[in-house]
């Protein structure tokens, strides 16, 4: 005899009235720590228990950095063309579709100009979601273009980088980028308008090898990962053993390479500030 009889059959929930899961309630940190993803949110996406600094893309850094969320996004319609008719595991024009498709993003690069801490700032933000970051003619030219801007309307120059390094499916296409935004950002300089980078995890490759490392300030957040090569290459190519943390922004910074690292709920006002006393201007709190 069983312990429990249904009177009813069947499910007697309608439709109306069930709950599905949110999904993205909790969020794991690789220590192994949990936390909610609406706490992850208001804590800057930094994980509270362990200061993790989750990996975000240009929609939250816009948030954080500009005043009540408030831009003109600069240029946003530039797509990625196929003139080499590249072909790996898929088509290259099936790959750019795939990742328009699943992130809402044009390419992997946002520029916008808006107000930070009261005074125009121009940011250009890169979206790991999209192909690792990597940089082809489109990411180049919208950088181009956002230096540009910030030439002719006076206005300061944030990049933040985050990407894999140059993308491979436009070949010389890509590498033709660095040079290309080596040399706006010496008209930048000419023009004695501040140039600030921000380098996230990870910043690798041919974005590494140009406009990340060229800004009158170097900055990072906490326990990015930074370099050129990754640490087999590395260890190959100078036979020698590698310290530990060696491509982190903490060794890179004990070592010379970036200026400050700057937690990311003190980003805003740690760049405004770097900005301020560059131009010699009275800080602003």
């Amino acid at each position: 005899m069983a312990w429990f009889k249904r009177k009813e059959k069947g499910i007697q929930t309608s439709t109306e009235e069930k709950k599905d899961t949110p999904k993205g309630l909790w969020y794991k940190s690789p220590t192994g720590k949990i936390v909610g993803a609406e706490e992850l949110e208001k804590n800057f996406y930094v994980s509270p228990e362990d200061d993790y600094h989750v990996r975000i893309g240009s929609k939250e850094y816009f948030s954080i950095l500009f005043d009540d969320n408030k831009f003109e996004e600069l240029n946003p319609n530039l797509t990625s063309k196929d003139p080499l008719k590249f072909v790996d595991t898929k088509k290259y024009t099936d790959r750019l579709k795939e990742a328009q498709e699943k992130t809402k993003l044009k390419d992997a690069v946002r520029t916008a100009v808006g107000k930070s801490m009261g005074k125009e700032l121009v940011i250009a933000s890169m979206d790991f979601a999209f192909i690792g970051g990597s940089m082809g003619s489109v990411v180049g030219e919208k950088i181009a273009r956002a230096i540009d801007h910030s030439i002719k309307k006076k206005i300061p120059f944030l990049m933040i980088s985050k990407s894999g390094g140059a993308r491979m499916m436009e070949a010389a296409l890509s590498l033709m980028q660095l040079a290309k935004t080596s040399a706006k950002l010496a008209q930048l300089a000419e023009a004695r308008i501040p140039y600030i980078s921000l380098c996230t995890d990870p910043t690798t490759g041919g974005t590494t090898a140009s406009y990340a490392m060229l800004g009158d300030i170097n900055i990072a957040e906490p326990g990015a990962l930074i370099g050129f090569a990754g640490p087999r290459v590395v260890k190959e190519a100078t036979g020698q053993d590698l310290p530990e943390g060696f491509q982190t922004s903490e060794f890179l910074q004990e070592h010379g390479f970036l200026d400050f690292i700057s937690h990311r709920k003190d980003l805003k006002k740690n760049i405004n500030l770097y900005l301020d006393l560059i131009q010699n201007q009275e800080v602003r709190n």
